[in-house]
């Protein structure tokens, strides 16, 4: 089967980001690239985003979440009227509830986390970067 692999754009705060991300989930970058290890005769970067992610990649469980910052040429992403959501399927309550709350931390509850009309285990929140997250239980 496929894996489903989110990947989010930033205004320069990929990494601040990213580093957010793995506090939450745990786990090791599978890779992250600056503008800047891409310069070159055939690919000029500007100075002012040289040192901005092109790519970073951060595994969880079977797939792998992934950013970049968008440059300064490309104009301006805005990250709170990004309607899309990333859903987390956890394991258990208590999985569900860590996720929950370190998403959650600095960030907007949307749904608090509770038992839902559908018989699972449902939050849905919008982190402290402007990115959209639903975490659910529906195990026993």
């Amino acid at each position: 089967m496929a894996h489903i692999n989110p990947s989010i754009n930033f205004n320069g705060n990929a990494e601040e980001a990213f580093n957010f991300y793995k506090s939450v989930f745990g786990g090791e970058f599978e890779r992250l690239v600056r503008l800047k290890d891409l310069a070159g005769p055939e690919f000029s970067v500007e100075e002012i985003d040289a040192n901005k992610i092109m790519y970073i990649a951060l595994p969880i469980g079977k797939n792998t979440l992934m950013g970049n910052d968008v440059p300064e040429s490309m104009g301006p992403v805005n990250e709170n009227e990004n309607r899309s959501k990333i859903s987390i399927s956890t394991e258990s309550r208590e999985e569900a509830d860590k996720i929950f709350s370190g998403l959650s931390a600095g960030g907007n509850i949307e749904v608090p986390i509770d038992n839902s009309p559908w018989n699972t285990y449902f939050g849905m929140l919008r982190d402290k970067f402007g990115i959209e997250w639903m975490v659910e239980f529906a195990g026993k």
